[in-house]
């Protein structure tokens, strides 16, 4: 049987310890990024530019601790700047409605299709129970299924 180094073994030894705690690694990022539970104490104002720690810019734009996100399963009027009255009292009230969704209580940031948008806003779906926010939104008129692309509310 040919003899084998102390100095070959270890440096298998590391190699195979380093694969593996980068696989145990990237499974543990996936699962960071792919679900996020907000705990129910936090709280979110409303916010219209630039940075936020945990506030609402409008019906499917949020900050979320620094991070700004963009709720991928809706498309919400847009609110600044709205395009027509129609569109700013609608957007308005999503946005309001969206606030309200979020205070009231711990909720799940999960990944979708895509990490982030040609705006750099992470794109994420939110989750209470196991039902989108968005979709509720959605449910009461005030956002429509996001179909890849914006559409005019006006």
């Amino acid at each position: 049987m040919p003899s084998v180094s102390p100095l070959t073994i270890l440096g298998v030894a590391a190699l195979v310890g380093i694969g593996a705690g980068a696989i145990v690694s990237n499974i543990d990022d996936r699962s960071a990024q792919a679900r996020l539970q907000a705990p129910a104490s936090t709280s979110f104002v409303l916010c219209h530019t630039g940075g936020g720690t945990n506030c609402v810019v409008d019906g499917d734009t949020i900050w979320l601790d620094g991070v700004k996100i963009r709720i991928a399963d809706i498309d919400a009027p847009e609110t600044h700047p709205p395009r027509c009255q129609s569109e700013a009292d609608l957007g308005n009230k999503a946005t309001l409605r969206l606030q309200q969704l979020l205070n009231a209580g711990a909720f799940m940031v999960e990944a979708a299709d895509r990490d982030q948008d040609r705006y750099g806003r992470k794109l994420r779906v939110i989750t209470r129970d196991g039902k989108s926010l968005g979709s509720m939104l959605v449910s009461e008129g005030l956002a429509r299924p996001w179909g890849g692309a914006r559409r005019p509310w006006c």
